[in-house]
């Protein structure tokens, strides 16, 4: 059956199909798919809108990243291909370069996503060279740049929970977009955002936007914020729409 633009989920579909041809590609693992599948089912747990506490999460996890001194947007292959244009605004008006980091890593891989994000406007994409590790882990994920390990202060859509936990223990405030938010990543970060990773970096953006230059709010927003009931509240208001349904 054709779905046709104006259905509801003929965005959901065609972000399938792209993700699939992705996979064709080599620039998606097979295994992305399994966590973009989780991450749908979630998005129907929330209505398919961003919440009113992921929309709080977004406003100060802007503030972090405006008031780093060195920020740092760290990649995989889904968040990639599904946001690369996002991405690129987004690493532009913090500003903060672009890493490319992978679980199941190869060169090739790697090679191929950082030239998908300079064909889509991106410059000096990091991630090819690995020169430090990330202490505490095993897999590739622990293989990263010398500027990943400096950062102060990382965005990581999409990230593994390990990876997340490993980065707080070095001392980075982390910022993570899982739209799950029971996952280890968000129970993990220091800002977890639950959203989906389109709606998400779209918010982020339009409020560094509105944010440049103001101090004390970047500040109030910063010290007023709770991880653990900003969780609580995003676990609410799923409950509330489950029941209204």
């Amino acid at each position: 059956m054709t779905v046709p633009p104006n259905h509801p989920r003929y965005k959901t579909l065609v972000v399938r199909e792209y993700l699939a041809r992705m996979v064709d590609d080599g620039l998606v693992d097979q295994t992305g798919l399994i966590s973009h599948g989780r991450g749908e089912a979630f998005d129907y747990l929330m209505g398919g809108k961003t919440l009113e506490p992921s929309l709080k999460a977004e406003k100060v996890a802007a503030a972090h990243l405006l008031k780093a001194k060195k920020p740092l947007i760290c990649v995989n292959g889904n968040a990639t291909v599904l946001c690369a244009e996002k991405l690129i605004q987004l690493a532009k008006i913090i500003p903060a370069p672009i890493e490319v980091n992978l679980f199941h890593r190869t060169e090739e891989r790697i090679d191929k996503l950082i030239k998908y994000l300079e064909s889509k406007g991106g410059e000096n994409i990091i991630g090819n060279i690995p020169t430090a590790r990330i202490p505490g882990l095993e897999h590739n994920r622990a293989l990263c740049s010398e500027t990943l390990h400096n950062c102060d202060c990382i965005l990581v859509p999409i990230e593994d929970g390990d990876r997340a936990e490993a980065l707080v223990k070095m001392g980075k405030t982390v910022i993570s977009i899982d739209i799950n938010p029971i996952s280890r990543t968000s129970k993990a970060a220091t800002i977890p955002i639950s959203d989906e990773i389109d709606r998400a970096l779209t918010n982020i953006i339009q409020f560094i936007k509105g944010l440049h230059g103001k101090r004390d709010e970047i500040d109030l927003l910063i010290t007023s914020f709770s991880r653990d009931q900003n969780r609580r509240e995003v676990l609410s208001e799923i409950s509330e729409f489950l029941k209204s349904q």
